[in-house]
């Protein structure tokens, strides 16, 4: 029952929220958040202790075969405490800020959030796509309502792309379901269906596309930057913290263990697609003057890494992937915030008109150097251990590939350090003398989001261990050679 509530909360509330005004619609939407956190740290402790009372199966379609079957296993639970943490941590961040039509603002802020911890707990593949689309959908309309001055015709690429990918992979869902002996959407079925290898071959492709196009990983990308860039930064925080793990989330839930001879087939090549675009996103970050595209070219970087150590196939990388999951997720949204802070502040993203904030806003400098060390994956910082973890299964994997991929390393301190030098140190000018420091609201968000990156940076022991289940049921089932 407690997996029901993760994804009730935010959708009654969210549902109440579109009647609701002003101060009325910010202060449920922050409550129904806390409630949601409460029940998701909840759940993460019965994981290991008490997982039978993490799973739920009612009757939903019984004449097509589905059901409404959720559960939570280490990987689930692990990306809803994701998402529990965030939300949060947005509302609060925005708190001050006034929207237009706050009521359908804030409203489909939560109804993504049911969607996305439907994404994470479905164990019926037509209940995943339903909750795909249900977290996809509110985006689309956040962006385009709520979105800079090109929001239309970049909402409009957005969604031709996750729409395309969308349809691809309800074709590969439909098809293994007339394939299952007894007509059955369920996680079980499908992964004890095991297509021919000719099938799984393209089957790979119709899956790993939408997937690759939600991460997303090279040459799949192309909406993202501009996405980022125009939609409102808590709409940003929700795309790049949680809602790309969607892609990763599928591979490893769905991809792996459904088709694992077409993922063995085409193994390599999905490696080197995802290292050529760390590589790729990395350069192009070099090169950024608008902090939104640095930021969002640098995400594209790092899940390039995590898809890459997808597809290794050793026990080292899955759990560096597990990790890395939640803990760019964190650091992005920090990042984000701070972006949202500044923008706010000085009506520019450019950061060549910057310079000199850390003089006259001292606390927003130290949490931004601390945000972006640990985007850099700096030691005793959350971000350290996953990479560490990744870079070391793909090593295994492949020396070569592992240099390329750790020139990213060498990159990402070169790009976060050139922001930095160029929004906080320096001398500041006309547009900067006058930056004002931290409110309490955003002291408050990013000071979690800190105590979140040392913690786990000193003490990853807990994400390890919840993540543990994950992998060894990936590791045992999915790999065929």
């Amino acid at each position: 029952m407690l997996t029901v509530l993760l994804i009730l909360i935010p959708l009654i509330t969210g549902l109440i929220t579109f009647g609701l005004k002003g101060a009325g619609a910010k202060a449920l939407s922050l409550l129904s958040s806390l409630a949601t956190l409460v029940i998701a740290v909840i759940a993460w402790q019965q994981v290991g202790t008490a997982p039978e009372t993490l799973q739920f199966t009612a009757a939903w379609i019984p004449q097509l075969g589905s059901q409404f079957n959720i559960g939570l296993d280490g990987m689930g639970a692990m990306l809803c405490l994701l998402t529990a943490v965030s939300f949060p941590l947005i509302f609060i961040t925005v708190y001050n800020r006034d929207y237009d039509r706050p009521g359908a603002f804030y409203g489909l802020l939560l109804l993504s959030q049911a969607g996305l911890i439907g994404v994470f707990t479905a164990y019926d593949a037509l209940l995943f796509y339903v909750f795909w689309e249900l977290a996809l959908i509110p985006v689309y309309f956040l962006c385009s309502m709520w979105g800079g001055e090109r929001a239309i015709p970049v909402t409009f690429k957005f969604f031709v792309y996750t729409f395309a990918g969308s349809l691809l992979m309800l074709t590969g869902i439909i098809y293994i379901y007339t394939q299952t002996p007894d007509h059955s959407f369920s996680w079980t079925a499908f992964t004890a269906l095991q297509p021919g290898a000719a099938e799984q071959s393209w089957l790979f492709w119709l899956f790993f596309v939408a997937f690759a196009i939600k991460m997303p990983v090279f040459p799949f990308h192309t909406w993202q930057p501009d996405t980022y860039e125009q939609s409102p930064t808590p709409v940003t925080m929700v795309l790049s913290g949680i809602m790309v793990k969607m892609g990763l989330f599928g591979v490893v839930r769905w991809l792996l263990p459904v088709l694992p001879q077409g993922v063995y087939m085409w193994q390599e090549a999905a490696i080197i697609l995802s290292v050529i675009g760390i590589i790729y996103a990395s350069c192009i970050a070099i090169m950024q003057t608008d902090i939104k595209r640095l930021i969002a070219y640098s995400s594209i970087a790092h899940i390039g890494l995590m898809s890459a150590a997808i597809f290794v196939n050793n026990e080292q990388s899955m759990q560096g992937v597990q990790v890395q999951m939640f803990n760019h997720g964190i650091n992005i949204i920090g990042l984000w915030m701070i972006v949202e802070v500044i923008q706010n502040r000085l009506n520019t993203r450019n950061m060549q008109e910057m310079g000199g904030i850390a003089t006259h806003a001292p606390k927003l400098a130290i949490v931004l150097v601390i945000i972006s060390l640990a985007n850099i994956a700096l030691p005793l910082t959350n971000g350290f251990i996953g990479e560490f973890l990744m870079f070391s299964g793909l090593f295994q994997y492949n020396g070569w590939f592992a240099a390329i991929a750790g020139l990213a390393i060498i990159l990402a301190a070169v790009y976060m350090l050139k922001m930095l030098q160029k929004v906080i140190f320096g001398e500041a000018n006309t547009l900067t003398s006058g930056t004002a420091d931290l409110k309490t609201g955003e002291l408050l968000a990013t000071g979690l989001v800190i105590v979140i990156i040392f913690v786990l940076g000193v003490y990853p022991k807990p994400l390890l261990e919840l993540v543990n289940s994950t992998t060894a049921i990936v590791n045992a089932a999915a790999w065929v050679k």
